[in-house]
């Protein structure tokens, strides 16, 4: 039995859930998610609170029956908090600017890297700290990821874009011999 799959989802006020041949809608004002479960598993909506049920009794069945869950749970609070991820600049010279829609990022290469902004993700630079906010949980992720794959850290002086979380194991340099 799928231990997240048979938790039901409460509904805040403030945000609409319809359930149309497999497909859940969350909607809160103008925004709204859809999660497709290709009908692979039940929805029941009841007062306040979304379940969902198993279908089949494969493997595959219970594997969705958790996945399609988590995922609309996630488009609920997407919609009522945001996600947001942070990511740090170190290194002499590295900097980051948000001009318009274009993230401008000076990474130590020839040239800058210009990041396009979509609509759906908010990109802050506080000094030099990167803060992304959006309501997909799997698009601020992704940014954050792209972001961070333009100079990752190395591990010899730290230098590089990291996660304000992550820590870098540091790797011991070349040593004098006397």
């Amino acid at each position: 039995m799928s231990r997240i799959g048979k938790k039901a989802i409460s509904i805040p006020s403030g945000v609409e859930v319809t359930v149309n041949n497999g497909v859940v809608t969350v909607k809160k004002g103008s925004k709204s998610i859809d999660v497709d479960t290709h009908n692979r598993v039940g929805t029941e909506l009841s007062d306040g609170s979304l379940s969902f049920t198993l279908v089949g009794e494969e493997s595959q069945d219970r594997a969705y029956w958790g996945t399609y869950r988590a995922l609309t749970q996630n488009a609920i609070t997407g919609l009522t908090e945001g996600f947001k991820k942070s990511l740090e600049i170190n290194g002499v010279g590295y900097r980051a600017a948000v001009k318009g829609k274009v993230l401008e990022l000076q990474l130590g290469f020839s040239h800058p890297i210009n990041f396009d902004i979509s609509d759906d993700i908010e990109i802050t630079v506080e000094k030099n700290i990167i803060n992304i906010k959006g309501s997909s949980k799997q698009e601020v992720g992704q940014v954050a990821a792209k972001i961070r794959g333009f100079r990752p850290p190395e591990p010899y002086k730290g230098k590089g874009v990291k996660y304000t979380d992550e820590h870098i194991v540091r790797k011991a340099g070349k040593t004098a011999k006397k």
